[in-house]
């Protein structure tokens, strides 16, 4: 009987330990089943780069993630749904803007905030907006001399 109780202690150490591990992942990935933040939307030309999880930045801190893409058939533009954090109040005056880490790096949206005293609330678009450019496009319109 010994020999069974400490199998059982032995196997209820490992389950904890795979407790700890699991809510250790979950809360070092971000990922949440609870809501903690509200939806804001926009609509880009070209949203190359970035896809559903990627950061969204305001002065280089994380403040949401882009929650939803998907092309309007009639625009035939993006039209993204990004979710900021409850914490953060955005001017309703801000742009939104496709940014890159550097050459080499990926996409992330930025927030550069307004001055109006006025904010977002859920579900408010985010009417200022700037897609991502292309890096190949600019190095062919530099290489090919073109002033445009």
């Amino acid at each position: 009987m010994t020999q069974s109780a400490g199998e059982v202690a032995l196997g209820g150490v490992v389950l904890a330990g795979a407790l700890a591990f699991g809510i250790y992942t979950v809360q070092s990935t971000g990922f949440s089943l609870a809501r903690d933040g509200y939806d804001l939307t926009a609509s880009f030309r070209s949203i190359e780069g970035v896809s559903v999880g990627t950061d969204v930045r305001l002065g280089g801190v994380k403040v949401g993630t882009v929650t939803d893409i998907q092309l309007n058939p009639q625009t035939y533009r993006a039209d993204t749904v990004v979710t900021v954090s409850d914490a953060v109040q955005i001017p309703d005056d801000s742009a939104i803007v496709i940014a890159s880490e550097g050459l080499l790096g990926g996409n992330y949206v930025e927030i550069s905030p307004g001055g109006s005293p006025f904010f977002f609330a859920e579900g408010d678009e985010i009417l200022d907006t700037q897609g991502s450019v292309s890096l190949l496009s600019l190095l062919l319109k530099y290489v090919g001399g073109s002033n445009e």
